[in-house]
């Protein structure tokens, strides 16, 4: 196990600075139109630019496989302007009103300009792929659309009957969200190198770091001693992941009964919040649920370490192991 816990994203966009200003280049570039709206929206979308983790993890597998080249920046843009589609689809549907410490994009040109935007870069994405014949990375990319958008619909599903299992949770976070994080490795491997079985074991790697990452986003709104304050937001939207799972498991009948019905309550107070995340910490929940997430990293790592030893092999363990022990 690697020893170091970089503390944040910037040690490890060390070792791919000079690549990471070659890959926000040619993503600027895709993204150029001459649609005045749609240039002023495109132009703010680049203040609020993110961690760029996804990007960062499709040139750190092609660095695993072989070198980044032109193909990987093509493929680290099509994974951001799927990324970014996604979330401004998620803002309108949440009617949220700020994403990375900004108003979001339908708070300033409104709900029908957001979803042309998100659309706009769906369909962006889709042709940096076949205006350079990259019908394999079409393929992945679309596989993981298609994942993506049936994981959501799962769980508003689940979120409505209430009746989320840990096996349902298992399913809907492996599209939702590890769909994604395996199209990042998967697509960074195939731009540089054609074995299927560096390809295929890249795949899994990111399938089991993305399960694992998702637990850990679920873990933050519940908070405790390595994650911070608790959110609450998934409470408050009825929204049931793997801490408040776990913590039903290791409660008597009664006990889950009564939860339950708690959990079902549309309006929310602040009290009532307070109430379910103390009873997921008395109950184990965060730690029960950080145990599945410890395991899952754990495979991507061992999965990583039939690679022969390297520098490049101990950079992508510490992004493995920054996944499970970011504060954020």
């Amino acid at each position: 196990m690697y020893s170091h816990i970089p503390v944040s994203l910037s040690d490890l966009r060390q070792p791919i600075h000079q690549e990471l200003i070659e890959f926000r280049t040619f993503f600027k570039e895709a993204l150029k139109t001459e649609v005045f709206l749609l240039d002023q929206m495109i132009t703010y979308l680049h203040k609020m630019k993110g961690k760029e983790l996804r990007p960062i993890l499709v040139l750190y597998s092609s660095r695993m496989c072989g070198e980044i080249n032109e193909r990987s920046y093509r493929a680290a843009t099509m994974i951001e302007m799927l990324h970014t589609a996604t979330l401004i689809h998620d803002d309108v549907v949440d009617d949220a009103e700020q994403r990375r410490g900004l108003l979001s994009i339908n708070q300033v040109w409104k709900n029908k300009a957001s979803i042309l935007l998100g659309d706009f870069l769906l369909s962006k994405g889709l042709l940096v792929s076949l205006d350079a014949d990259e019908f394999e990375l079409l393929k992945i990319m679309s596989k993981a659309v298609k994942a993506m958008s049936e994981g959501e619909l799962r769980q508003l599903k689940a979120s409505k009957l209430q009746n989320m299992t840990e096996e349902k949770y298992f399913e809907i976070i492996r599209d939702k969200t590890a769909s994604l994080l395996s199209a990042c490795t998967e697509s960074g491997a195939h731009t540089a190198t054609e074995n299927k079985v560096m390809i295929d074991r890249m795949r899994q790697i990111g399938l089991n770091l993305g399960i694992a990452f998702q637990i850990r986003d679920d873990l933050f709104d519940y908070g405790g001693e390595d994650v911070g304050k608790p959110v609450g937001n998934d409470i408050r939207e009825k929204k049931i992941t793997l801490p408040f799972i776990k913590a039903l498991e290791n409660s008597s009948f009664m006990e889950r009964q009564k939860w339950k019905l708690r959990f079902r309550k549309d309006k929310k107070t602040k009290q009532n919040v307070a109430d379910i995340t103390r009873f997921v910490h008395d109950s184990g929940g965060l730690e029960l649920a950080a145990a599945h997430m410890q395991k899952y990293s754990q495979v991507a790592i061992e999965l990583l370490l039939e690679f022969p030893p390297s520098a490049r092999r101990d950079e992508m363990q510490r992004l493995i192991t920054y996944v499970t022990s970011r504060k954020k």
